[in-house]
């Protein structure tokens, strides 16, 4: 613990765009087999450096089968907070949640990345004892602790619906269940909030018999994945408002709210349209203190034909944009939103939130187009997890989504890779030819933090002050 807040806490989005640059970049590594232990890669980001674009440690776990997919720092901007009560800690230790397993990690990243080593491990038994809660997803740092998303209630992940708890920031200690009036919530996936605002947003996506064996084709015919933005007040922890994009809009997954606070919308990517295959962007905003959402960007399918399709698409002749993953840069300017079917990574202009225009793209594999990098190498699956420098000025991103849903989509394999794209001035994207990160066999990459918090983690107290 500091005397004095973390100079990595930032009170406007602003300040954060104008802090010291990223030197190191972690990224999960799953093992899609389970042939060996999950394990955290910390690579070298500085451009001056020698070993620029390489792995340059490892913290490999002690167990397998986590299945390693999202994660999130202890503590951030948030910190900050007036209403915070942990005004000194630091963000030093990244909180690695095994979505299968239901087993927690919690990794030191202090005296340096270089040495970035295990703390300690919450079992999952801890987990359903204290929340009822398994399949954990999504942590975000909240002013009074550490907050987890679930996918599955009970340990079997269908006793009752998912939900969210809360970590001490401090001890790790699971404390308990953070929802007092979850109203119509049934499924989980993301969620995100306006502190100054007091509300949070969550989202849906499925239970763990629909995305751990792999996608269900006859659920997602029948619209039975998720499809619902809910709306929290925050402080009295009870849903306010449920709205429904529409059935057939499945899977509603990342939700980015603007990160000035002072601007109370937000976005959602929806994965697939199953009546015409497209995916879609939504905007929400709250006027006249309700919640709105529509729908204010659509991407197409692509035709293909069947001998390059996996069996799982053939009966459609056409590859669906799959929008697994989207990020907000931090001056609420870019959208960037990951196409993971077509291979295609889209920059949209969203100052006019609710008139998204496309103003950058670039493509790197996909299910047909397989577009190599600008190096030449070989690019398996298609851009997933994307993050964004909090200058804007870089977007990284990665290639795999889930061990069976990669496997469905892209049976010829995946080896794994990381890549990252410069931004215009004005916007625009170039792929960045001296960087291309390669993974030991046999590990597929998911998610990326910056060192220093990045536009996917951070969350702000105060408005931006732009001149």
């Amino acid at each position: 613990m500091t005397m004095r807040p973390d100079p990595t806490f930032h009170a406007s989005p602003r300040l954060a765009m104008e802090a010291p640059p990223e030197n190191f970049a972690y990224t999960l590594l799953l093992s899609p087999d389970f042939a060996k232990p999950d394990a955290l890669a910390v690579i070298d980001v500085k451009p001056s450096s020698k070993t620029y674009g390489q792995v340059v440690h490892t913290v490999a776990m002690p167990n397998k089968g986590d299945e390693f997919h999202h994660f999130g720092w202890n503590a951030c901007s948030s910190a900050l907070s007036p209403l915070a009560g942990h005004a000194f800690v630091e963000r030093r230790y990244l909180i690695i949640p095994g979505m299968r397993s239901s087993r927690i990690y919690i990794i030191d990243t202090k005296p340096s990345p270089l040495e970035a080593k295990i703390h300690k491990i919450i079992e999952p038994e801890e987990v359903f004892k204290k929340t009822g809660y398994s399949r954990p997803h999504t942590i975000h740092c909240g002013p009074e602790g550490i907050y987890v998303s679930t996918l599955g209630g009970g340990k079997d992940g269908t006793e009752g619906p998912p939900g969210v708890f809360i970590m001490d920031c401090e001890t790790f200690d699971v404390l308990g269940r953070w929802e007092i009036d979850r109203g119509p919530q049934k499924l989980h996936y993301d969620f995100w909030w306006n502190l100054p605002r007091d509300y949070m947003v969550s989202s849906e996506w499925a239970l763990p018999p629909q995305f751990e064996n792999g996608i269900v084709a006859e659920d997602l015919l029948a619209n039975k994945y998720g499809h619902r933005l809910h709306f929290w007040d925050l402080r009295a922890r009870r849903n306010v408002q449920t709205i429904d994009l529409g059935a057939n809009h499945q899977m509603a997954l990342e939700v980015r709210p603007a990160h000035d606070p002072i601007r109370e919308y937000g976005f959602v990517g929806v994965v697939v349209d199953t009546t015409n295959l497209e995916a879609s962007i939504w905007t929400w905003w709250r006027e006249g203190g309700k919640f709105h959402a529509e729908k204010t960007a659509t991407i197409p399918p692509e035709p293909a034909p069947k001998e390059k399709l996996p069996p799982l698409l053939q009966g459609f002749g056409a590859v669906p944009p799959l929008v697994t993953d989207i990020d907000l840069s931090m001056d609420d300017r870019f959208l960037y939103v990951s196409c993971w079917g077509t291979g295609e990574m889209r920059q949209y202009d969203v100052r006019d939130p609710r008139k998204p225009r496309l103003s950058g793209s670039v493509h790197i594999g996909g299910i047909a187009r397989r577009t190599p990098h600008p190096n030449g190498k070989a690019f398996a699956g298609g851009p997933q997890m994307v993050e964004i420098s909090r200058d804007g000025k870089r977007v990284y991103w990665t290639n795999s989504l889930y061990s069976t849903w990669d496997d469905q989509f892209y049976p010829d394999g995946m080896p794994g890779a990381e890549v990252m794209a410069d931004v215009g001035t004005d916007g625009g994207l170039e792929l960045a030819k001296d960087y291309f990160v390669s993974f030991p066999e046999g590990y597929r990459p998911h998610q990326v933090r910056l060192e220093g918090g990045d536009c996917s983690t951070d969350s702000f107290c105060y408005p931006s002050v732009w001149n």
